[in-house]
């Protein structure tokens, strides 16, 4: 299985027909002193995350972590917030942990991150733990979807998590994954958490249930609105849910299906080109000054709106007409924009409820400091190895940029299936 449990992708296309390289914005961009971003990129994921892990791995995460909550939040946090904070950012730190241990500078911090994560993920579902984390119904539904969130970065690193765990911890996984079964999900994107909670089971062995998967399948299919958008139920939802939650869980769980030769290949590659094509809308909507349309439910989520584009640049999936570089440009201008801005942080290092620094009041009434960890799933593609040409390849101007500077740009076009 590869690493990324992605099938391996074919040579991408570079951008076709009109869109030739201007020879001005080339040397343009050869102008730049180089600039690193996957450093940049790392050590601002390292600092989202090591809160997070080197509490949880001292088993002081709940002695530490504050619960800032949105206007009217509707939770039990103590019960919640906990799952939501780990949960969240093993589904964005697990790719680049997943590349495992090596001589680099790099590797020696990934090294450290690893045996952090592994003691973290050993006290999360211990129930001797200080931070052993709600798997039940008892107090509220939310824990079905971080549990779904836990499950997913397992599944995004199986051989440096899963495999890597003892016996016990695993025996305790299965039980808190099992556990999640008595909540019911709601009919809506819930029911991709469910399906997650089984397919993690299916793929370590921990005894699945298929229906849940396939009535999830089913409904999101159906859901279907065209041009690459799916409903959150049978309604469209202007937001940014179709990369939160929708494209990135679907088309995983169809290609563990696929692997695992219970699902079907077809399926899954429509599932793909459909994401590839939300994908490139993600790209045309970053605005040649790194910004995008805040519109729709949980916008403290930030840059996890594009978890869907960064998955597809893990998967070396992108769609023919965009260029790796430009995805990699693009979506670390995005990052300097959010987490530069005051306020991200409190003093102490933990995220602080907003969008663009600290805005608790454009939170959801479900909103907790450990929902905006989801941000990690922002930084998937640091999963492709440093030498990839994502990273190593010279700066390139996203679509936006090209367009408003007037330089040739391929028209768009929607998508018919």
């Amino acid at each position: 299985m590869d690493r990324r449990f992605f099938l391996k992708a074919v040579p991408m296309a570079g951008i076709a027909g009109s869109l030739k390289t201007d020879k001005s914005m080339l040397a343009d961009l050869s102008a730049r002193p180089p600039v690193n971003d996957r450093a940049y990129n790392l050590d601002l994921l390292l600092r989202i995350c090591r809160p997070v892990i080197e509490n949880l791995s001292k088993g002081k995460l709940v002695a530490h972590m504050p619960t800032e909550v949105a206007p009217h939040y509707s939770k039990p946090v103590q019960k919640v917030t906990y799952l939501e904070a780990f949960g969240r950012t093993l589904a964005g730190l697990a790719p680049w942990l997943e590349l495992g241990p090596d001589n680099t500078m790099e590797g020696s911090k990934r090294i450290e991150m690893l045996g952090l994560t592994r003691k973290a993920l050993a006290q999360a579902v211990d129930p001797a733990s200080p931070d052993f984390m709600n798997f039940t119904h008892k107090y509220d539904s939310q824990p079905l979807v971080d549990g779904a969130f836990l499950a997913h970065g397992l599944l995004r690193a199986p051989e440096q998590l899963w495999e890597q765990s003892s016996g016990r911890t695993k025996q305790q996984i299965i039980d808190g994954l099992k556990g999640l079964r008595s909540i019911k999900a709601f009919n809506n994107n819930w029911v991709l958490f469910a399906a997650m909670i089984e397919i993690a089971l299916l793929q370590f062995d921990g005894g699945w249930d298929r229906k849940p998967v396939d009535i999830a399948i089913e409904k999101i299919m159906a859901w279907y609105k065209g041009d690459s958008m799916y409903g959150d139920g049978a309604n469209f939802h202007y937001d940014y849910y179709n990369s939160f939650v929708i494209q990135p869980m679907l088309v995983d769980i169809l290609k563990v299906l696929v692997n695992k030769n219970e699902g079907s290949k077809e399926q899954y590659e429509l599932a793909l080109k459909r994401m590839q094509r939300y994908g490139a809308i993600l790209e045309r909507q970053i605005s040649p000054e790194a910004t995008f349309p805040v519109v729709g439910r949980s916008m403290p989520y930030r840059n996890a709106a594009f978890q869907a584009l960064t998955q597809l640049a893990l998967a070396e999936k992108l769609p023919a007409e965009l260029q790796p570089a430009q995805v990699r440009c693009a979506l670390t201008a995005v990052n300097k924009r959010i987490f530069e801005s005051a306020g991200t942080f409190d003093k102490n290092g933990w995220l602080q409820i907003g969008f663009c620094g600290h805005q608790p009041e454009i939170a959801d009434v479900y909103t907790s400091t450990g929902s905006l960890y989801l941000c990690t799933t922002g930084f998937l593609d640091l999963g492709l190895p440093g030498h990839h040409p994502y990273w190593s390849g010279p700066a390139a101007a996203w679509t936006a940029q090209r367009a408003w500077k007037g330089l040739p740009v391929d028209k768009d076009h929607a998508i018919d299936i």
